[in-house]
């Protein structure tokens, strides 16, 4: 049985190919590679309905997977997460069916154990023993944690501002852990260096192809979940843009293999960013195939906070091949989406899941959404990890006090 069906590394700026057996990391172009399979013979081999019975978590698509023995593989069990429908807070916004992809319930807290655990395992696989990445907080304590569970050391460079409870997942995980006083652009001038000079793995967003790979499962299981069909519209946060791809990348390997329709039009992808810090909205307004960066960059969703990313061309192919569109949400928007979703459906998503219900608002009222589209909201993590976007005041009361309505 072959558990997987890679064939080769490709770029998707100048096709060069690459073998995949060694360990690459840009193309000499200084493009992102991106991961080849023999769709031909899987679809020949794989049938969708051999998925049913496997286990739920993102592994049950190995054969679209690129790590090649299932001994190399580095889980904590993620994946297969929740697609719920969301319809008190769809009929709040006028979308009938509005359903949520919940990611803050898998390990780490957020969709970055997705990229981590597919990339960690590829790295172990091609023999690497020592990684560097910078990160705004999540990506970071994802592949610290599965680096610590692959027995791979990590070092890690990330704001000084970014969310502590992720600082504390990469200390705890004992990484070399090291913050920097500006923003991700910073920290990756950092582990550049460090790079170069020590010679490490380098895992940032992708400057290696396999991150991607962990994030396409989101469309895989998206495809799944929807009875092997797709909703009409599907919104992302977009900082690296990589889900989004992911995502993209996903669902045209599944109509290539005939596990979707080849018919069927895809869904409309959006990339949702904040006002912030919004230079895919801006090359996406000008019409220009890649952005430029985006200068004193600030917004509450840390996550998204990306003033330029590397792979910003293939969100921008994406978003056009798909007639789909990029938006920007401000801050005060997305915290009353989060509050929105909290007490409408029980939901406490992370700042940047809530500014993609924002984004889903706007777009409705402007018609972009239309009546009757399946709309799925990409929720990205875990409310309780940025507990400082949410303020209370509450009272106190003495033991011999009683409760007031």
């Amino acid at each position: 049985m072959t558990y997987s069906y890679l064939s080769h590394l490709h770029c998707p700026k100048c096709g060069t190919e690459y073998d995949a057996s060694q360990l690459h990391q840009l193309c000499v172009c200084g493009a992102p590679l991106l991961v080849d399979y023999d769709l031909e013979r899987l679809a020949s081999e794989v049938k969708r309905e051999d998925i049913a019975a496997r286990r739920p978590d993102l592994w049950r698509y190995h054969e679209l997977l690129p790590v090649q023995s299932e001994a190399n593989v580095v889980s904590l069990g993620e994946g297969m997460t929740p697609l719920l429908p969301v319809p008190a807070l769809g009929e709040n916004m006028g979308i009938e069916h509005l359903y949520m992809k919940d990611e803050g319930i898998i390990p780490t807290g957020s969709f970055k154990a997705r990229g981590a655990a597919v990339g960690v395992s590829r790295a172990k696989e091609l023999g690497v023993t020592e990684l560097a990445m910078p990160t705004n907080g999540n990506a970071g304590a994802a592949w610290a944690l599965y680096a610590a569970r692959a027995g791979i050391r990590a070092t890690i460079v990330m704001p000084v501002d970014a969310p502590k409870i992720t600082r504390n997942e990469c200390a705890v995980s004992g990484a070399n852990l090291v913050l920097v006083d500006g923003l991700i652009s910073d920290a990756g001038k950092i582990v550049g260096r460090a790079v170069q000079e020590f010679g490490l793995f380098d895992a940032s967003t992708l400057k290696e192809p396999y991150r991607i790979e962990g994030k396409k499962t989101m469309g895989l299981e998206l495809a799944e979940q929807f009875g092997w069909d797709v909703p009409d519209v599907i919104l992302y946060p977009t900082g690296g843009g990589v889900g989004l791809i992911g995502i993209h990348k996903a669902l045209k390997e599944l109509q290539a293999i005939g596990w979707i329709p080849a018919e069927r039009r895809l869904p409309r992808l959006v990339a949702v960013q904040a006002e912030g810090c919004a230079p895919i909205v801006k090359a996406w307004e000008e019409g220009r195939e890649e952005s430029e960066f985006f200068p004193n960059s600030e917004t509450i969703a840390f996550g998204i906070n990306v003033p330029k990313a590397l792979g910003d061309f293939l969100v921008l192919q994406a978003l056009r091949e798909t007639d789909g569109c990029a938006i920007a949400i401000g801050d005060e928007a997305l915290l009353r989406e989060q509050e929105n979703a909290a007490r409408l459906e029980g939901a406490f998503v992370c700042p940047e899941g809530a500014a993609v219900f924002a984004a889903a608002r706007a777009l409705r009222a402007s018609g972009w959404i239309a009546d009757g589209e399946r709309v799925v909201a990409l929720n990205t993590g875990a409310g309780i990890k940025y507990p400082d976007t949410v303020s209370a005041e509450v009272p106190v009361l003495q033991p011999e006090d009683s409760l007031k309505r």
